[in-house]
């Protein structure tokens, strides 16, 4: 007798529905907090969940995803273009890459089908650009990343995040922190799409050298690994650069406790344990506080006084690194 398709279940998602393949797959593996792991079908229930708040971040931008089609077991796979066999309704945008002289349609949510038909296409992570499709080389979000290094303790991690509040204050700008999903805590500000990647990369290493001056011994913006002092904290400016993408708000991360990069207060900062966020946690978190990047769109910061910092400290002799993408 022929061998039985593995079993699948059909999930509606507003008016879609999605099929999804070998739901029971263990995506996650058993830990001592959740003892039979975690599989593809929770996965999906995970991001139907918090599905206002995955779409809010990701609406209209092109989105590089990283898929494990085994399982976190198997092997990692980093995929710009969509993958075969999407349904019509899956939304892309086409992105030109100078260096390979290639072009990519890349997945461009705009509804909450499609991350369940990527999550279906065995999608854990998902890594938005930070532009939209609409003008795919003006970024409208600056990221601040706070990245600890490896003997960097998470104590640094929340002092340098409130300096960086501090500075964000200073200027004006609204920020929206939340958990990297690793060792780190991300901020993100709403700006103008006026700029090129080279000004807003410009602006971020600005604002990171602030943040440096005010706290000498926990930061760095020193550009090469090798030469960090290891127990200091980079501000990775270059996260704004072209095609340099983060995990987004939301998105689950490819570790095996399947933490969350999860939004977070300001005045959570103090308290947070990364290791709280996970796919099993964060939706009643996410029903009792709903998405705490919401507005974001309502708190729009010109960059300019960022660049006229640029412009200061280039005149004071400080170099900026090139852009590995220009």
């Amino acid at each position: 007798m022929p061998a039985s398709k593995p079993p699948a279940v059909e999930i509606e998602v507003d008016n879609r529905v999605v099929r999804v393949s070998n739901p029971d797959r263990v995506y996650f593996p058993p830990t001592d907090a959740n003892p039979s792991g975690a599989t593809k079908l929770d996965l999906v229930q995970y991001y139907l969940a918090v599905g206002p708040g995955i779409v809010n971040a990701l609406f209209e931008r092109p989105c590089m995803l990283h898929r494990f089609p085994k399982g976190l077991a198997g092997d990692k796979v980093h995929q710009k273009r969509l993958p075969a066999g999407a349904p019509d309704w899956v939304e892309t945008v086409q992105l030109h890459f100078p260096r390979w002289n290639r072009t990519a349609d890349e997945l461009c949510v705009t509804e909450l089908g499609s991350v369940i038909w990527a999550v279906q296409m065995s999608t854990v992570e998902f890594h938005p650009w930070n532009s939209r499709r609409e003008d795919t080389e003006k970024p409208d979000e600056w990221r601040i990343d706070l990245d600890p290094g490896p003997l960097c303790d998470f104590a640094t991690v929340q002092r340098v995040t409130h300096v960086a509040h501090e500075v964000l204050d200073e200027l004006g700008a609204t920020g929206f922190p939340k958990t990297s999903g690793g060792s780190g805590l991300h901020v993100y500000v709403r700006i103008a799409p006026d700029h090129g990647f080279k000004d807003v990369r410009r602006a971020a290493l600005a604002f990171a050298r602030e943040v440096e001056r005010r706290a000498p011994e926990d930061v760095t913006t020193t550009w090469w690994r090798k030469d960090r002092d290891p127990h200091h904290l980079f501000v990775d400016y270059n996260q704004n650069a072209r095609d340099h993408t983060i995990a987004a708000a939301y998105s689950v991360r490819g570790l095996p406790d399947a933490r969350v990069s999860t939004p977070i207060r300001w005045d959570e900062v103090d308290d947070v344990d990364p290791r709280d966020f996970t796919i099993f946690t964060v939706p009643e978190r996410f029903e009792r506080l709903g998405d705490l990047h919401a507005d974001i769109d309502d708190h729009v910061f010109d960059i300019a006084p960022l660049l006229a910092w640029a412009d200061r400290d280039e005149r004071d002799g400080k170099e900026t690194p090139a852009d590995p993408e220009a």
